[in-house]
């Protein structure tokens, strides 16, 4: 049997693994967790094995597809696209796993922490599979499910439930939306096809890609201006995205979700959930670059979420929180490199994934050192902490790796750098040509300022945790091997991939959508957009191909000077009294501006007062029914005399009456 036969099994077996663990997890060893991790290490080998074929052989994709109903299918597609993500998260996710033996080894619900995340593990294979947009839709749903149960796990903490359902609440709003494009694309679809064809599946990803031209032909008129079919489905995928990957205004329940285990932070964080939204616009590129305006709403939002995110990560306090907040800015990243398809066409997508599955190396990792500090030293808070790299060097070690990953260090124009270096870097210059030939520069400056907030709050975590002077007696001790060698793994991939694998990534990327499966012209589908392709990368002026690096090098130097010389003393500028500190620390006030003002003083407010309504209505209806029996039994009430002579009498008339009646129905028919 070859091996493209069992591409089914990727997510077949973590599901497996879930169901085996949690019936039967709380009678093994560790929680069952050797079943998940036995059953995601099978589907990496068999995603690996997989993309090593299709990298010899980018063109001849590996689809399987079996009829559901009607113009539906279930089905797999892995191309250069699914493969790269396939691999990451797999990999990923094992890691994870292994380093989750330890870390929950004294939780007493470990088995069901392992079946809920074999179980999330699955929902986001199975949401990359799919060669069509209602199955992925219904993985995407099942992975916001998970999400909400492992924010949730410890659900006894009232934190850590109201975390969940703000978690769930919100991203729900990405997935009106995002459902509403489908209907919109199916309706389009189905007027454009003639009703359902025989044989085909219109919403599989090739079908929809050839329908792209007449989808762009279709206009609708909005509020006096026409806008095109193509544009509005989009952005309403857009939308979903940006609840899913935490993009503003979305982006609020990503911080929050920190209430739930450290390795569930890093699952959501690096491998599952905050991908997919990034995932979905790569997988729907086609349609963003033929769809006129929504690459620039890409580049925008994205752009301004990098920045956004980061001028709060500068001044969090809690570890957890700073990282939560570098996710959210560098999700921005990414969907600032998707939206640079504006300029660079089919590239974006490769920049994008490049840093995407970077980020999955070195955010992995960095939360995994997190956690490992938390278990040792049981604090979140990076003021009680300082010199905790005396007592856990590993993690020390391992996590600065990370940081400068993150910040990416590295020489412009040489192989040597960070995995971040070649990724981040390359969307903040392909970010200067989109300003350079169209005149929107707006992205280029959030990408530059957020690179330089970037270096100051990863390094802030990395002197006020490690270095100085205990300020606090925590103890601590290194974490034990099962967790401090997935720390070592990631930490060398977080350093040594983007170095290794930059020209063929982006080569192999780029093969996504011309295969066997589909085969679109990228230059006729930009025409239809109205965007106008370059390919001038790298050859920018010295300054601007230095310039990231040295805002990155100034990050480290402010820093350094603040956090590890501490030669500026804080203390007035770190207070509420600065009203700058105040409006960061506060995060722009958004739980009282989204929870408070809009959550529940609107919504809970209208909901609340029609509520009302209808109680009074209902009230008055039941009142009015009370009242007429009331008046009716006292009426009846005069005719119970208890005059035997009475009752007879009413009784010969009524059976009188009724003869009567029978007599003239019978002569009637």
């Amino acid at each position: 049997m070859a091996l493209e036969n069992l591409a089914f099994l990727i997510p077949v077996l973590p599901a497996l693994a879930f169901v085996i663990t949690f019936f039967f997890g709380k009678n093994m060893k560790s929680g069952g967790a050797i079943v998940p991790i036995l059953a995601i290490a099978a589907s990496f080998v068999i995603s690996l094995m997989i993309t090593l074929g299709l990298l010899a052989n980018p063109e001849e994709v590996v689809t399987q597809s079996v009829s559901w109903f009607a113009m539906l299918n279930l089905g797999v597609l892995i191309d250069p696209l699914a493969a790269v993500m396939l691999c990451m998260v797999t990999f990923v996710s094992l890691l994870i796993h292994i380093y989750a033996v330890g870390y929950m080894s004294h939780d007493p619900a470990k088995s069901r922490y392992f079946a809920e995340t074999a179980l999330f593990t699955a929902a986001m294979l199975s949401l990359i599979l799919s060669d069509n947009i209602l199955q992925l839709f219904v993985s995407w749903e099942l992975v916001g499910l998970c999400s909400y149960l492992l924010i949730g796990f410890w659900f006894t903490k009232p934190s850590a439930a109201a975390a969940a359902k703000k978690a769930f609440l919100t991203t729900r709003i990405g997935d009106v939306m995002f459902l509403t494009g489908i209907i919109v694309l199916t309706s389009d679809l189905l007027k454009i096809a003639g009703g359902i064809p025989e044989g085909v599946y219109l919403l599989r990803f090739n079908e929809i890609f050839s329908y792209i031209p007449e989808l762009s032909a279709m206009q609708a008129n909005i509020f006096g201006t026409e806008v095109s079919h193509l544009t509005i489905i989009t952005l309403l995928f857009f939308g979903g995205a940006v609840g899913k990957s935490g993009q503003f205004p979305l982006h609020v329940w990503l911080p929050d979700a920190m209430e739930g285990p450290t390795t569930v932070s890093a699952l959501i964080h690096a491998a599952t959930m905050v991908t997919a939204g990034v995932y979905l616009v790569a997988r729907t590129f086609p349609m963003f670059l033929a769809a006129p305006d929504s690459l620039m709403v890409v580049a925008y939002v994205g752009g301004f979420t990098a920045l956004f995110a980061a001028t709060m990560g500068i001044v969090m306090n809690d570890i957890k929180r700073v990282l939560a907040f570098s996710t959210i800015s560098q999700l921005g990243y990414m969907m600032l490199g998707l939206g640079l398809g504006a300029t660079i066409g089919m590239e974006a997508v490769g920049v994008s994934l490049f840093h995407l599955v970077n980020h999955a190396f070195f955010k992995a990792l960095l939360f995994l050192c997190a956690g490992s500090v938390i278990h040792a030293v049981g604090t979140h808070d990076m003021r009680e902490l300082g010199g905790v790299a005396k007592v856990m060097p590993i993690t020390a070690v391992t996590m600065t790796a990370a940081a400068l990953a993150l910040s990416g260090m590295g020489i412009p124009g040489t192989s040597i750098g960070t995995s971040g270096f070649f990724s981040k870097d390359a969307i903040i210059e392909n970010a200067y040509l989109l300003g350079e030939h169209s005149g929107n520069w707006l992205p280029y400056v959030f990408s530059i300022l957020a690179a330089l907030l970037t270096s100051v709050y990863i390094f802030r975590l990395i002197f006020m945790t490690f270095t100085g002077k205990p300020r606090s007696n925590y103890g601590g001790h290194e974490s034990p091997s099962s967790m401090t060698i997935p720390l070592a793994i990631l930490a060398g991939f977080a350093l040594v991939f983007g170095g290794l694998t930059q020209t063929g990534f982006m080569s192999f990327l780029e093969e996504t959508f011309s295969n066997n499966f589909v085969n679109v012209d990228i230059g006729s589908l930009a025409a239809l957009g109205g965007y106008e392709l370059v390919h001038a990368t790298g050859h920018e002026p010295l300054f601007i191909l230095w310039l990231p690096l040295i805002v990155a090098l100034a990050g480290l130097g402010i820093s350094f000077v603040l956090y590890y010389m501490r030669a500026v003393d804080l203390g007035g500028i770190a207070s509420e009294k600065n009203p700058i500190y105040k409006l960061l620390y506060r995060r722009y006030y958004q739980h009282e501006l989204f929870t408070e003002f809009f959550s529940i003083g609107i919504v809970y407010g209208v909901i609340a007062f029609l509520a009302q309504v209808v109680d009074v209505i209902i009230d008055s209806i039941v009142e009015s029914i009370s009242i007429v029996t009331v008046a009716a039994g006292e009426a009846l009430k005069r005719v119970q005399t208890g005059v035997v002579q009475t009752y007879a009498t009413v009784m010969i008339a009524g059976v009188s009456l009724l003869i009567i009646l029978v007599k003239l129905i019978m002569e009637v028919l």
